[in-house]
């Protein structure tokens, strides 16, 4: 599993070089690709940033990256000149995006009632067609927005898996566990799960995991069952963890445990887990988290939209604990931008620690690039570096909110405190690219948000 820490030593926002031992060896046949750049961003901890910069493409992986005067020769390339910034495909840690059908709706609830009352009734009203067209638009939203991969958790997993290979993104499906009206039992929920994921393909395009839902909708003992398979096999567990206050209460007056000590007992921990919110967590908690080395998918738009509080994003990071930035769905976000949500993670965390320092700009945009596929375990993806998946974004830095810049640390600043998805103007996944000039290359987006408009309307009306 790739170590979210491996670049800690190096100096903040400095300009380093790829090196040419670093790069990939090419055939007679292999098509290279070469872009070049106002500055690339790295995504490592530290805040790697390159300035007039030079970028390699091969066979969909990243051969060298460095300074232009560093460059290899590169006869024949197809050379992509970019003025702004290029940065790593964003990594989502926690999403529901087909959800997209139910944007704004049950506004000013809280979520035990925002779930019961709204979202589930018209959830139970959904077709597959629903799903893939609703994944298939809220899709090329994330790529319109630099978002290259999400971890999904929510009903009809090959449908969603379609629907991301319409639009050229990557997905990280958690099979969901739910006790829903007209879902077979637990143990058949399990069995399909694992199954499918036996037959995922093995090109990094569409992974399949497990999602039991939480620990207060889904029995102890298939949670067991469930981690016991996600570790057998390899797959990531994915699961929702102390999110609201009144979640925790409610079973520490039943089983006399907090959440992760509850899950620990029944040996749900261990191997791949990703434990989206983390909201109420104390010490000792922190502590399961770090002796499992369960990672964290911090969803901090949600978690203020629904008032279910403020992680301790910073005790987590100290302790070494993995953690990516989730977008959550786009009914309790509402958006899928995760750009937008860096200004959020670091001004919770600076207002939550009472420091400006809390959390610094570098470590913002880690937490949506390298740090959150460390914390999904994809250590192809999160970075620009060689040998790692070519998923890339331009950011137009032809704006007043990307100005001035002294030195390449504030263009991390700017991602951060002025950046959003609106300034995204290409992406490419595995070096294809499916965002150009802002607009999907592989789906009518217009057509797609009219569909999707005609089936929220009729899942409302029940």
């Amino acid at each position: 599993m790739f170590d979210p820490d491996q670049s800690a030593g190096r100096g903040h926002a400095g300009t380093v070089g790829g090196g040419t031992d670093r790069a990939l060896r090419l055939g007679s046949d292999t098509m290279l690709q070469r872009f070049t750049a106002r500055a690339v961003v790295v995504g490592d901890r530290a805040g790697t940033v390159i300035t007039d910069a030079v970028l390699d493409v091969a066979d969909g992986h990243i051969g060298w990256v460095g300074p232009a005067a560093e460059a290899p020769p590169a006869e024949g390339a197809d050379v992509v000149e970019l003025p702004g910034i290029l940065m790593p495909g964003l990594v989502n840690a926690h999403s529901h995006a087909p959800m997209v059908l139910f944007r704004g709706q049950g506004e000013g609830l809280p979520l035990d009632r925002w779930l019961q009352e709204v979202m589930w009734p018209r959830e139970a009203r959904l077709t597959a067609d629903d799903i893939e067209v609703a994944m298939t638009a809220a899709s090329a939203e994330m790529l319109a927005n630099g978002v290259t991969t999400s971890v999904e958790m929510y009903f009809q997993p090959e449908r969603i898996a379609a629907a991301v290979r319409t639009t050229g993104a990557r997905a990280i499906i958690a099979t969901p566990l739910l006790p829903l009206p007209g879902l077979p039992p637990f143990e058949e929920q399990l069995r399909a799960a694992v199954a499918l994921a036996a037959g995922a393909p093995d090109d990094g395009t569409v992974e399949y995991g497990i999602g039991p839902h939480a620990a207060y909708t889904v029995p102890l003992p298939v949670l067991r069952d469930a981690a016991t398979a996600a570790r057998e096999h390899g797959l990531l567990l994915h699961l929702h963890v102390a999110e609201t206050a009144d979640e925790g209460a409610d079973l520490l007056a039943r089983h006399g445990l907090s959440v992760p000590a509850l899950l620990a007992a029944h040996d749900v921990l261990g191997g791949r887990v990703l434990a989206a919110h983390c909201v109420h967590l104390d010490d000792g908690d922190l502590d399961l988290w770090q002796e499992y080395d369960v990672a964290v998918a911090h969803c901090p738009a949600s978690n203020a939209k629904l008032a279910s509080g403020v992680a301790r994003l910073r005790d987590m990071l100290d302790r070494g604990i993995r953690v990516g930035l989730g977008t959550d769905g786009p009914a309790s976000n509402d958006g899928l931008d995760l750009l937008a949500d860096l200004r959020l993670a670091a001004s919770f965390a600076r207002l939550a620690g009472r420091s400006a320092t809390a959390l610094t700009a570098a470590e913002a945009v880690w937490l949506a690039t390298g740090g959150a596929a460390a914390a999904v375990g994809r250590a192809d993806l999160g970075q620009l570096e060689a040998g790692r998946r070519a998923d890339l974004v331009h950011v137009d830095t032809r704006t007043l909110v990307f100005e001035p810049v002294g030195d390449p640390g504030d263009l991390l600043a700017h991602l951060v405190w002025s950046g959003a998805g609106r300034h995204v103007r290409d992406v490419w996944v595995g070096g294809r690219q499916v965002v150009r000039d802002g607009a999907s290359t592989t789906v009518d987006a217009e057509e797609l948000r009219l569909d999707v408009a005609v089936r929220a309307a009729r899942l409302a009306a029940g």
